[in-house]
């Protein structure tokens, strides 16, 4: 592998190989079609999922670029049973509050077209939860160590892993019940880290369904300069 030195630092030539137009444009067409058949599920299956998947898809997730490659994130992967009945119990009990008294008469009526509700059954169907922590800061040594755009970064990651997961053929749900520091308390995680995207993961269920909506058109989503 070829090798040379920038700024007093070893960098590896990249293995890339170039496509021509025809397959650059066939290969983002498939992509697009395999995406676009993604949806967010909240009826899943609890038939199980050979641990290697996820293994697969959290390291897909962890390819996701970050600033200054400080890589800010741990994902914690539930398959016990009793953490997840603990996970559902305290995500209901908040997004009880939320949907009772916290969220604007506008956002429950923006809500009504996605038919959710404050009941979240599926934290404990699902073969797997993963939670996605950010790390405000590392530790070293018990020194501080400063990450870099750390929401953005571990933003990227979970975007990887929602396309890692639907690729894998499988689905998920982004869940962010608000305030989430139960889930810190939960999996035990250390003070420099706080908890940013839920994610069940599984098969949808056999009777499963999703609304009836349209994705916006290229159109109204994007501007060519």
């Amino acid at each position: 592998m070829k090798e040379k030195l920038i700024k007093g630092h070893p960098h590896i030539k990249i293995n890339y190989e170039r496509l021509d137009s025809s397959d650059l444009i066939k290969k983002s067409q498939n992509y697009y079609e395999l995406m676009n058949k993604r949806r967010s599920i909240r009826e899943f299956s609890d038939q199980s999922i050979p641990k290697e998947v996820i293994e697969n898809i959290v390291q897909t997730a962890s390819t996701a670029p970050s600033g200054a490659h400080k890589q800010p994130w741990t994902f914690c992967i539930i398959s016990n049973s009793d953490i997840k009945k603990k996970i559902r119990d305290a995500a209901e009990k908040e997004e009880y509050e939320s949907y009772k008294n916290r969220m604007s008469d506008q956002w429950l009526k923006d809500l009504e077209p996605i038919g959710t509700d404050w009941e979240k059954p599926f934290l404990e169907t699902v073969p797997y939860i993963i939670v996605v922590f950010k790390k405000i800061y590392d530790e070293e040594e018990g020194q501080k160590k400063t990450n870099y755009y750390v929401n953005e970064s571990v933003g990227i990651a979970c975007g990887f892993l929602i396309s890692a997961i639907h690729n894998a053929g499988l689905a998920t749900l982004t869940h962010t019940p608000s305030p989430m520091n139960f889930l810190s308390e939960i999996l035990e995680r250390p003070k420099n880290e706080r908890p940013y995207l839920l994610l069940p993961v599984g098969y949808p269920a056999d009777e499963c369904y999703v609304p009836k909506l349209d994705r916006k058109p290229l159109e109204k989503i994007a501007k060519f300069f």
